[in-house]
């Protein structure tokens, strides 16, 4: 049996790394999967289901590592993150590192069962994943950096299904179509859509310390901006399904994600912090929509 204080700090990490809250990751994991599911034309085996699940869910538990460290002084004026584990002082700034690296460490492992092509682009999604915290203080929609950040699994997924033994931006470039980086940016407009109800949860707390979110950014075209990045979102994610061929299934899947887009509205529309958070919360259905009719489909 572990010690009293052994079972302690292990409660502490796994509140540190968001583990009872599996939103974060499956908001990760979805768009890989469909990435995977379209690079192969269909089950891209088990080898690399395994290592994306596994290194979605190690890469989300990092990054909140590193996200809690560094906005660990405006977390404490923040009603929903002032007690976070190392914005509170139960877990050290050292500790929260080391933990975050240790499971960077272990993704990196898993990437090193795939190719060159993947290995390199896990490097650039690592430094867009780390300078997203930072970007708070400059960008006036920081949003948009963690759209790249929780998009980079979609060109990996390529890359892991088409690339060779070459470490060469041109190996990368003949892994990656073009339509894979075209899904990258429709899918970094659906990531605008969740986490700026997510900042509408703490505009009020945010505008009084003075970080810059997509929220305060729009004022009041909040809502409307929501819907039009869900548009956007499921319009290019669907325009690019007809052109590749893929059949009513598919569709039907962001028929389905655009349904749940609308009714996102009637929670988000009067701006309440429990709503606009219910939002956020269930936002991974609309990727397991896009997913499963993904999944459904014949070419």
């Amino acid at each position: 049996m572990p010690s009293p204080s052994a079972s302690s700090r292990l409660h502490l990490y796994l509140d540190l790394i968001r583990w009872n809250r599996p939103a974060g990751w499956l908001l990760l994991l979805w768009p890989s999967m469909t990435a995977l599911w379209l690079a192969d034309d269909g089950f891209p085996g088990w080898h690399l289901v395994i290592v994306f699940a596994l290194g979605t869910i190690l890469m989300r538990s990092a990054g909140c590592c590193v996200n809690d460290v560094a906005d660990r002084e405006f977390d404490r004026h923040v009603k929903r993150t002032a007690q976070r584990p190392v914005t509170r002082g139960a877990v050290s700034v050292k500790e929260a590192l080391a933990l975050g690296a240790v499971l960077a460490l272990a993704a990196f492992g898993l990437v090193l069962t795939t190719n060159p092509p993947t290995i390199l682009l896990s490097v650039a999604a690592l430094a867009v994943a780390v300078l997203y915290p930072y970007a708070k203080r400059v960008v006036a929609m920081p949003q948009a950096v963690l759209g790249v950040a929780f998009s980079f699994g979609i060109p990996m997924a390529f890359a892991a299904v088409n690339g060779g033994q070459e470490w060469s931006l041109a190996a990368v470039n003949a892994a990656v179509p073009a339509h894979a980086w075209w899904l990258l940016l429709a899918n970094l407009f659906w990531v605008l859509a969740y986490d700026t109800e997510y900042a509408m949860v703490d505009r009020d707390d945010d505008l009084k310390i003075g970080i810059k979110t997509s929220a305060i950014t729009l004022g009041r075209f909040d809502v409307a901006a929501v819907m039009a990045f869900y548009v956007i979102y499921l319009a290019a994610w669907g325009g690019i399904a007809l052109r590749l061929g893929l059949s009513r299934w598919s569709l039907l899947g962001i028929a389905a994600a655009a349904a749940q887009a609308l009714w996102h509205y009637t929670l988000i529309r009067q701006r309440s912090r429990e709503s606009c958070f219910k939002a956020f919360r269930l936002n991974h259905w609309v990727g397991f929509a896009v997913f499963a009719g993904t999944v459904l489909t014949s070419r």
